[in-house]
């Protein structure tokens, strides 16, 4: 069972202080929608504002087509798994996951039934006996989502459930997500300021910046297209180079590269974005020329990092196998864009299309 999740104009302040301003969007039943954005944009109240624990200062949330501002929690057909996990220590693996069965008067042969079942298709029907000490972070986490799961409710919401973790179980629970979500085909709503989990994970991404959503779209939609030179800044690692429209007193090398960037971009542009894997290494000077100030190697690829003549900041090129290694601290190379590969903002930071 999955629900579709309408917000329409939702308003949150406390006070004098607007934290969430009219933001509207439709999550669809069944899809997998990831909320990202920096702490503090509002993606989490917007979370909790859908699961009910904060009340919505103005406009209309509706879960399965039903106006759900003033239902209560266990009214509204969604359960939420914690950055915290959240367990209760005294009680078994089991007992935690059935414990809101257990409220709602389940019996205890048909909770065993559906816990033993839930803990399945986790992977931790061996883990049911024993207690939240004897588990690793990922098992604890698991456990969270199954308590989720056993309720079999219309909407999962997760607010950042993977950040307690190292690198390499994030990596792993992230596949375990997405092989979850196929499998229960439930609507999912993901909160995470982590970029790589959206773009992973996400069918649909929001982009949250104070308390607006810059933007709604698929990871690669928002990847390629950006609406805006934040979103373009904030999806992507290393971040997209950036470089600014010269002015008075600028370098000739600065003006030689705006226009080599720049060739077919709207007179409006303001600023020129390449990302690191659409710049390549070139004979000659290319667009631009710099110094090679430092280089990360990444096995298959290496991160170069390039002090360009007449720029401020070095950019970043991406340089697949054994040319990175090649390619020394202090050696002198060019550069050049991928053709239709770069991007151009105006003044208010928006995409602008080439002329």
């Amino acid at each position: 069972m999955s629900a579709a999740v309408e917000l329409s104009r939702i308003r949150k302040a406390y006070a004098q202080r607007v934290v969430i301003d009219d933001i509207d969007l439709d999550v669809r039943g069944g899809e997998f929608m990831v909320f990202v954005g920096p702490s503090g944009c509002g993606k989490t109240t917007t979370l909790r504002m859908i699961a009910g624990l904060e009340s919505i200062t103005s406009g209309e949330l509706r879960i399965d087509g039903v106006l759900a501002n003033q239902l209560r929690p266990s009214e509204r057909g969604a359960a939420m798994v914690f950055q915290s996990y959240a367990l209760y220590p005294h009680m078994s693996v089991a007992d935690n996951m059935g414990f809101s069965l257990r409220m709602a008067g389940v019996g205890r042969a048909r909770r065993r039934e559906l816990v033993e079942r839930v803990a399945r298709t986790l992977r931790i029907e061996h883990q049911l006996e024993r207690y939240p000490r004897q588990l690793s972070g990922g098992e604890r986490q698991r456990v969270a989502i199954g308590r989720a799961i056993v309720r079999n409710p219309k909407v999962f919401l997760f607010d950042e459930p993977l950040s307690n973790l190292d690198a390499e179980l994030r990596v792993s629970m992230r596949v375990e997500l997405s092989r979850l979500h196929r499998e229960l085909g439930a609507t999912m709503i993901y909160v995470t300021h982590d970029q790589v989990e959206a773009m992973t994970l996400g069918q649909r991404i929001a982009v949250f910046r104070d308390g607006r959503i810059e933007q709604v779209g698929e990871p690669l939609q928002l990847y390629e297209r950006p609406r805006s030179e934040f979103v373009a800044g904030f999806l992507g690692t290393p971040r997209m180079n950036m470089l600014e429209r010269p002015g008075e007193g600028a370098s000739p090398a600065h003006v030689a590269l705006w226009h080599a960037l720049g060739a077919g971009a709207p007179a409006t542009a303001h600023r020129l974005g390449v990302r690191a894997e659409h710049l390549q290494l070139c004979a000659g000077h290319g667009a631009a020329a710099g110094i090679v100030e430092f280089a990360e190697h990444l096995g298959g690829a290496s991160m170069l990092h390039v002090r360009l003549d007449g720029i401020e900041d070095p950019w970043v090129v991406n340089v697949h196998g054994s040319e990175g290694l090649a390619t020394p601290r202090g050696l002198r190379v060019g550069l050049q864009a991928s053709p239709g590969r770069v991007h151009a903002f105006d003044a208010a930071g928006l995409r602008v299309e080439p002329a």
